[in-house]
């Protein structure tokens, strides 16, 4: 069977469609489930560190009252034998536990463990001496403590914090302390028991032993959890986010943070599969969509084609005989010397390159940090792991913005964004001579890579920035500091070594006063 000339128009422009928007759904498709990926893990990390950070504000709250209640007690404990002083203590029990409004129960004990006074007084635990690990634990160290999950006396799952009490000449006197009730309604449930999605999505909590310790599922309180990476992870005080299979073998993206007050770690999840429906919700959006309008091209085409096809057709009748044995391929072999020939291979040349243009563009965008126009994240590991795989010469300045929290607080969020627009231009300008590349890490954290330097050339190059922030007043209006780590890579093989010196440099400036170079 022969094909026509329309036919084979028709068959090929069909292709040529299908194609293309195969290949451009494809495309999306997997870009968009990264995209979706990237930003629930990073959206679960950020989250994760909020939870993290108010919990351990907590702790030095509660800590800070129990300290302050332990000076009031220390004047009533320290009278002289005979006199009594329990309708004071009662009453600081019951007032402290009405301040906090967090922890369910208070206990005032002497130094030998005696309870002499409680809140709630349901807790019948008056004129007793106090066996449970917590307090033990804080009449054996005599300090500031938040203890590790164990059973009361009253038979509940608790943590109990505790505060010390000395007399004025350093003589023990007992302690103050409260705890909270695990399996019951209690900070940590107020705290994090709405989550953001209702999709599956949960937060956990885990102490230092690897134990849960608050779980939306009140019956995975106490569970064991060590095998789990991301545990592992926090049971060395490491933050951050990955993708995991949890203990019920379900895919999620989890996103971490350490406490370091009580040395917990807190984990935030959601199931993969639900952070991917928009993706599967919108390729289904775009087939639908396209199905009438490739009808519709489909129809244009083929009366088209007809009208092509038709005049050629006569003469391929007449010169059949020659020509059969001739075919040559469509496109590349067939010479143009005709206008509509000329016009079929031009056409086709743009909308390639316009595919072309817009792959290039949603490329473009996943590499650049939106705000800043920086290079991302995740661009700059590429790019660091490439040098280190290559074994070339370069150096790395991790910059961060003093107080950029206060920024935020004073100007706004609007403003805090303009802070980080702006250092990121001073960056770029900074670093255009030396060729380098400026990247944005995360929050108000940026990264300088320096091609071919060694620590003490880049040590002037982030010296010269950070005169030329501090000598100008920011967007906000108020001046700003930074204080920046240096390294390179002849300290190290290892790209996650390499950054771990930058970044305990950058600490070490910030300790030492920040607006500085280390």
């Amino acid at each position: 069977m022969k094909l026509s000339l329309r036919l084979l128009i028709l068959g090929l422009a069909l292709l040529t469609v299908v194609l293309t928007l195969l290949g451009s759904t494809l495309s999306g498709y997997f870009m968009n489930k990264q995209n979706l990926i990237d930003n629930t893990l990073e959206t679960n990390r950020v989250y994760a560190q909020k939870l993290a950070s108010t919990t351990d504000l907590f702790f030095r709250m509660t800590l800070q009252t129990l300290e302050q209640s332990s000076l009031v007690v220390a004047n009533w404990m320290a009278e002289p034998e005979g006199v009594d002083h329990l309708s004071q203590l009662m009453a600081e029990a019951n007032r402290l536990r009405l301040q906090t409004d967090t922890l369910n129960s208070i206990i005032i004990a002497s130094a030998e463990g005696e309870v002499v006074a409680t809140s709630p007084q349901s807790l019948d635990l008056l004129g007793r001496i106090l066996t449970t690990e917590g307090g033990q634990q804080a009449l054996r160290e005599r300090r500031p403590i938040i203890s590790e999950p164990y059973m009361s006396i009253t038979d509940r799952l608790i943590i109990f914090i505790s505060h010390p009490v000395f007399a004025q000449d350093g003589t023990y006197l007992g302690f103050v302390g409260g705890s909270l009730y695990l399996r019951e309604q209690n900070f940590l449930r107020d705290l994090l028991g709405d989550h953001f999605y209702d999709d599956g999505s949960y937060v956990y909590v885990v102490d230092p032993q690897g134990y849960i310790i608050y779980h939306n599922d009140t019956e995975r309180i106490s569970d064991q959890v060590t095998d789990n990476p991301v545990v592992q992870k926090l049971m060395n005080q490491h933050s951050g986010a990955e993708r995991v299979i949890n203990t019920k073998g379900i895919d999620m993206l989890a996103g971490y943070a350490y406490v370091p007050t009580a040395s917990w770690g807190i984990v935030v999840q959601r199931p993969t599969e639900a952070a991917l429906q928009p993706n599967e919700k919108m390729i289904k959006q775009m087939f639908i969509q396209t199905i009438p309008i490739l009808l519709v091209a489909v129809l244009i085409i083929f009366i088209v084609s007809h009208f092509i096809a038709s005049p050629l057709q006569k003469l391929a009748l007449l010169t059949q005989a020659s020509t059969k044995n001739n075919q040559q391929h469509p496109f590349d072999g067939v010479k143009a010397w005709y206008y509509e020939a000329i016009q079929l291979k031009r056409v086709l040349t743009k909308s390639l390159d316009f595919w072309h243009d817009k792959v290039d563009h949603i490329t473009q965008q996943s590499h650049t940090d939106p705000l800043t126009k920086l290079t991302n994240r995740r661009t700059m590991d590429m790019l660091i792991n490439q040098w280190m795989m290559e074994k070339k010469s370069f150096a790395l300045i991790i910059v961060d913005i003093d107080h950029f929290k206060r920024i935020n607080d004073t100007y706004g969020h609007g403003a805090g964004d303009q802070v980080l627009v702006y250092l990121a231009n001073k960056m770029k300008s900074a670093v255009v001579a030396e060729k380098g590349v400026c990247c944005r890490y995360g929050g108000e954290e940026f990264v300088v890579l320096l091609p071919d330097y060694n620590r003490q050339q880049a040590l002037g190059v982030a010296e010269r920035l950070r005169l030329s922030v501090s000598e100008a007043a920011s967007p906000c209006g108020d001046f700003i500091t930074i204080s920046a780590g240096v390294a390179d890579s002849h300290e190290t093989v290892e790209a996650s070594v390499l950054f771990d010196l930058a970044d305990q440099r950058l600490y070490e400036a910030k300790r030492g006063g920040r607006n500085r170079c280390v």
